[in-house]
């Protein structure tokens, strides 16, 4: 019964680093594919940082990111193995699942692409832990300027949804599958 579930994040792992392979050996940094129109498309591109490209102007950054995603991880792991001792809520289990693969599937690119793919950042310390998350799917509901009438960010460019790659795409469908049947699950947590 439990190995199922960690069957479920490896197989989930090996299809994101597999995904992530293809597009770094195959697409040209920020070259694009339209798979429906303009709609939904492969943009392949690096992320030095966090969510949405957020980065701090500090030279250990990206090495203290790494190290909290790989403590993440390992409590995200401990918990999915507490829950599976208590026999808990089937979705609950999925849930965790995919939040665990995702944030291992980030974690493996942010400990070794640098050194595997060599696409750290110039000014990285070192290769080791500073390697950019590979993202690639592009789902371009709106981009423009901002008409500066706008306050606080009126004349700005502003492209409505970030670039993700499959890593991202579990632990968001994990964290909304939470969030939706919470109720359920409010007892096992």
């Amino acid at each position: 019964m439990k190995l199922k579930y960690f069957l479920l994040v490896v197989t989930l792992i090996v299809l994101d680093q597999s995904v992530k392979s293809i597009i770094h050996f195959n697409m040209p940094l920020h070259s694009e594919i339209a798979i429906v129109g303009d709609f939904f498309k492969l943009y392949h591109l690096e992320n030095p940082g966090m969510a949405f490209g957020i980065n701090f102007d500090f030279k250990y950054t990206k090495l203290l990111l790494t190290l909290f995603r790989l403590i993440a991880s390992f409590v995200i792991g401990f918990y999915l193995y507490n829950l599976l001792t208590k026999k808990s809520n089937f979705i609950l289990l999925c849930c965790i699942s995919l939040i665990l693969a995702g944030a291992i599937g980030n974690v493996i690119d942010s400990v070794f692409y640098g050194i595997l793919f060599n696409n750290s950042p110039t000014d990285a310390p070192f290769s080791l832990f500073y390697g950019q998350v590979i993202d690639m799917f592009y789902i371009d509901i709106w981009e423009g300027y901002i008409p500066s009438s706008i306050p606080l960010i009126g004349g700005s460019y502003l492209s409505l949804w970030p670039v993700f790659n499959l890593a991202d795409s579990y632990i968001f469908t994990g964290v909304a599958i939470l969030l939706i049947f919470q109720k359920k699950f409010l007892g096992e947590f």
